[in-house]
């Protein structure tokens, strides 16, 4: 399995699938697995992020991280022989970990987001199995219960796919 090393000013941790809990730092919160899934409604096989950072400073960015298993079903279809995550899974991994960046605040907890556009999407290079993929969003509007976010995901620090969404907050029914 694959490791990655989260660096902060206060803390240096390795993340890997036993990262659970969250930990505070004077910079940001940092969720594993079980937080984000107090937070969103997603479950496997459609939870596409294992941890999401979210600054404490500007709680209006998060960086998401998803370790992408060749176990995954998509990858039994997309394509056999060279398997590439599919470009509309990256772009809901940026979405969810948005909505745990959103819906971790007290305030809006217990809600649903809803995609109501998405826009500026560009795919530029292709994820593969045992790649770890760096999901970065921030909101560039916010009013009320709707909202616009910017985001990029990353390998080893190389773009790999870009898009702006909006989104709605909707109570649970």
């Amino acid at each position: 399995m694959k490791k990655v090393i989260v660096e902060t000013d206060e803390t240096s941790e390795v993340m890997d699938n036993n990262t659970k809990q969250a930990k505070l730092t004077r910079t940001e919160m940092v969720l594993g697995l079980k937080e984000i899934l107090n937070y969103i409604p997603h479950r496997y096989p459609f939870l596409m992020i294992d941890k999401v950072k979210i600054g404490r400073v500007n709680p209006s960015s998060a960086i998401g991280y998803k370790l992408v298993s060749g176990n995954e079903d998509f990858f039994q279809g997309h394509f056999p022989g060279s398997p590439i995550m599919p470009g509309v899974l990256i772009i809901e991994a940026m979405a969810q970990t948005s909505c745990v960046m959103f819906l971790s605040k007290p305030e809006i907890r217990g809600c649903l987001a809803y995609f109501i556009s998405i826009d500026k999407a560009k795919f530029r290079r292709p994820v593969r199995p045992g790649d770890v993929l760096e999901l970065h969003v921030e909101a560039v509007k916010y009013s009320g219960k709707r909202g616009k976010i910017k985001s990029r995901a990353y390998v080893d620090k190389k773009l790999t796919t870009e898009a702006e969404f909006m989104f709605v907050i909707v109570d649970k029914k």
